[in-house]
């Protein structure tokens, strides 16, 4: 009798201890979910690049504005400039992976840099995960108003009849100012010599003093000089025409085929924050992005908002550094920094 109650016991004890791990192992498996679904709790950093006034930081305050009020949460913008922006996109990486801190990054820092550079401290394709495509700056092709050229076709004659003798300025080596022209020269089998300064206004400086003949820089840099009649717009470098500009072809229009030169900037984060994170921020992002308020006050600032999907910044990017990649090799800036 007592024989059998113990045995009774024992398995009663042993069916216990059962439902007691089966329990914790179903608290566990929630768990992640419970977290994720908490997730944001406390305010997101936004880390930009560049510098304060530069156009990811002002295109990022008007993005997470908008944002923070889609998560519930104050998102704060920490500015981290220098090296090209390889610095503050480094910092991207290399932040703590629970999905708090996040950033901005343009083409040289995610993609040219990749062979311009000897070395980077991180590797975009493994160490970062793309969140959105954010928006395009097509770069619009430029020459001073006194300069007699009123058309595409106009520069190239005068390319042609003064072989070597018209210089371009960009904001640096690599940029897509400095590639789209080279681009366009090699396209149209003439010459020209390129000026790399630090900024676009360094550049459109000397375009005005004459030290430079023509220039392809971001609308943004040259809008209000088109406007006041300084600059004359000769095309853009994208494959359609910009709203702001309605009237100035594309360079495909103006048989340079084969030419597209965005300054475009996207979102992205550790790749090592977990993938449901990844995606809540995304989804808010694109929202953020889309709203008809976010997007007109992007618009105003001579951007072309986006708001595209991970994988679709995933090829895009893909497709940059298929674009530009043999040119960087050809003109020997591979491993020049």
């Amino acid at each position: 009798m007592n024989k059998i109650g113990t045995s009774g016991l024992r398995r009663k004890f042993l069916a216990a201890g059962v439902a007691t791990l089966a329990l914790a192992a179903g608290m566990a498996g929630t768990a992640p979910a419970a977290h994720a679904a908490a997730w944001p709790s406390q305010p997101l950093r936004l880390i930009v690049p560049f510098g304060a006034g530069s156009s990811p930081d002002q295109m990022s305050r008007v993005i997470g504005e908008k944002l923070g009020k889609i998560l519930g949460q104050n998102v704060i913008i920490v500015n981290r400039p220098g090296a090209g922006g390889n610095l503050g996109t480094f910092d991207i990486a290399n932040a703590k992976p629970d999905g708090y801190t996040f950033g901005i990054s343009i083409t040289g820092p995610l993609v040219n840099n990749t062979l311009i550079y000897k070395k980077l401290p991180y590797n975009p394709a493994t160490d970062l995960a793309p969140l959105t495509l954010a928006v395009h700056q097509p770069n619009v092709l430029v020459v001073p108003a006194t300069s007699g050229i009123t058309t595409m076709q106009g520069l190239l004659d005068a390319l042609r009849k003064n072989p070597g003798k018209y210089n371009f300025p960009s904001p640096g080596v690599g940029t897509i100012s400095q590639l789209a022209v080279e681009l366009m020269l090699q396209h149209t089998h003439t010459k020209a010599t390129h000026i790399a300064y630090s900024s676009s206004p360094d550049a459109l400086t000397s375009l005005l003093a004459g030290n430079t003949q023509f220039a392809a820089l971001p609308l943004s840099s040259v809008m209000a000089m088109i406007r006041d009649g300084r600059l004359r717009a000769l095309a853009v470098t994208f494959p359609k025409r910009s709203p702001l500009l309605p009237e100035v072809p594309t360079l495909s229009e103006s048989s340079v085929p084969g030419v597209e030169g965005s300054a475009w900037a996207g979102f992205v984060i550790s790749s090592k924050v977990p993938a449901n994170i990844r995606k809540t921020l995304s989804d808010a992002l694109i929202q953020a992005i889309h709203d008809p308020a976010v997007s007109q006050r992007l618009t105003t600032m001579y951007m072309d908002p986006v708001g595209s999907t991970p994988a679709q910044f995933s090829d895009y990017m893909h497709q940059e550094l298929n674009r530009w990649g043999p040119l960087i090799r050809k003109l020997g800036l591979a491993g020049s920094l």
